[in-house]
């Protein structure tokens, strides 16, 4: 197969003059003559000029939407409006028909509902192929910036024995028969039987594993898929998603805020400055598709303007208690805008609350701190009032929480007093707990959910958009 130069290349400008092959798929073709063409190198497609003259007339028949083709032709700069340069074909070869009849991404707008029931071939339409180029370039951002920082990266599990947290319904993982499982004495099933001797499921987060890494090598982080089996078909959760998970030893909750924020800032700023023509789509995209809402409901800020927003503000730092106070004293509140009431301090504050204080009190990114401890994890360090935990937030506009995390509880006296309280079996986990036997010492970290970042990144609504395949209740397609 000849050598083929990727389209984005070619739209550059550099290469005019010279004789190249393409390959990519259609997108459209019209007046007999002229094929757009795109390979996924870049949004932008390719022109192709096909002399249909000397063509085969039943080659241009097959020149259907979504048809793969290789081609091979001078590139001049172009004469017509709409773009900068054009192939101008001389050999032309179809790769790979596609049926014109049958094919459902016309060229034509589609709904994005109507792309979530045909997932498997959304990729091929430019807002997916913009929010996932921007998906990959967050990836890479991640990696880049704790591999700055000197990070080690490290593979937690996927298959586990705890449930980390208690963060919610696990998938269990099992080779037990669905039926005629074998039974103990007491009649529950006997887990000594299956695979891994005991009972385990798919990881629900890999701090605790990130933990044990962070003693011996101060600096790690985690970067993986978790899962949840909670029944919770919204537009902001998922049954599998992605999580960056740090930690770091010798830290505390000021050093923990800082890395997150310097994290975040820096992930958009690797974006903005080089997914410009990504941003610029789907901005106008969302452009036109707020002109169909009433005012109240458009965003406030346009996309590029919404990440320069957390780029130039440094993030509002303050306690629970007085995002409380706050929120209390909020006219939503006083007037029952709120569809959950801020009525006494221990309110677990919801998404509404986080973004009355991210988009209309402080109109900055807020970071929370000091939660009660009976909302917060077994593992996050107890404050000296014995009633709020070393916690933090972190609150985005349009998105709400986008990162959550904490100074861990080091000292094993009140963390075994702490996992009693809330019934985290001690025998479980005594692998956990010899990190702070065998030379403790102050640690925090957090958890950043992916796929949020990505959605506010790329100003999408649903999360089932911004990954790949998604999962969840009553789906698991492909």
């Amino acid at each position: 197969m000849a050598k083929r130069t990727k389209i984005k290349s070619l739209l550059s400008g550099s290469l005019i003059g010279e004789t190249v092959t393409v390959m990519g798929w259609v997108r459209t073709f019209r007046n007999n003559q002229f094929i757009a063409l795109n390979d996924g190198s870049s949004l932008g497609n390719l022109q192709i000029v096909v002399d249909f003259e000397k063509e085969d007339a039943q080659k241009l028949k097959r020149l259907t939407t979504s048809a793969a083709i290789s081609a091979t032709g001078k590139l001049v700069a172009s004469q017509g409006k709409g773009q900068s340069v054009e192939l101008i074909c001389e050999t032309l070869e179809i790769l790979g028909d596609s049926d014109a009849e049958k094919y459902p991404l016309q060229p034509k707008k589609h709904s994005l509902e109507f792309l979530r029931e045909i997932a498997h071939l959304r990729f091929r339409t430019n807002t997916f192929s913009a929010v996932f180029r921007i998906r990959h370039h967050l990836a890479i951002a991640i990696h880049q910036f704790f591999h700055e920082k000197g990070f080690y990266y490290i593979h937690s599990p996927i298959i586990t024995g705890s449930d980390a947290e208690g963060a919610g319904e696990m998938f269990k993982v099992t080779t037990l028969p669905l039926e005629g499982a074998p039974k103990d004495d007491q009649g529950n099933i006997n887990f000594k039987k299956d695979f891994f001797g005991k009972a385990t499921n798919l990881t629900v987060s890999g701090q605790l594993e990130a933990e044990l890494a962070a003693l011996a090598f101060s600096e790690v982080y985690t970067f993986g898929p978790t899962f949840r089996a909670e029944n919770s078909n919204t537009s902001r959760h998922l049954a599998e998603f992605w999580m960056i998970e740090p930690e770091v030893a010798f830290a505390d909750l000021v050093d923990n805020m800082d890395l997150a924020e310097g994290l975040l800032k820096y992930t958009i700023k690797h974006v903005v400055e080089n997914c410009t023509e990504e941003l610029d789509f789907l901005e106008n995209r969302l452009l036109e598709e707020e002109k169909q809402k009433p005012q109240h409901e458009r965003s406030e800020m346009p996309l590029k303007e919404k990440l320069m927003f957390c780029l130039e503000n440094d993030f509002q730092r303050l306690t629970y208690t007085e995002a409380i106070d706050i929120l209390k004293n909020s006219t939503p509140n006083k007037k029952g805008k709120f569809q959950y009431p801020i009525e006494a301090w221990g309110a677990d504050l919801q998404s509404e609350h986080e973004r009355y204080l991210v988009e209309k009190h402080f109109k900055k990114p807020v970071i929370l701190t000091d939660y009660p401890k009976q909302i917060k994890a077994f593992y996050m360090r107890l404050n000296d009032d014995n009633n709020t935990v070393r916690a933090m937030d972190i609150l985005f506009p349009g998105i709400g929480e986008i990162v959550g995390g904490s100074q861990r509880e080091e000292r094993l006296s009140v963390l075994e007093s702490r996992m009693e309280e809330m019934y985290i079996p001690l025998e479980e986990m005594q692998w956990f707990l010899d990190t702070r036997r065998f030379g403790t010492c102050p640690h925090a970290g957090f958890g950043l959910g992916f796929e949020r970042l990505v959605l506010f990144v790329t100003g999408m609504t649903n999360i089932r958009d911004v990954i790949p395949f998604p999962r969840f209740p009553g789906s698991a397609e492909f």
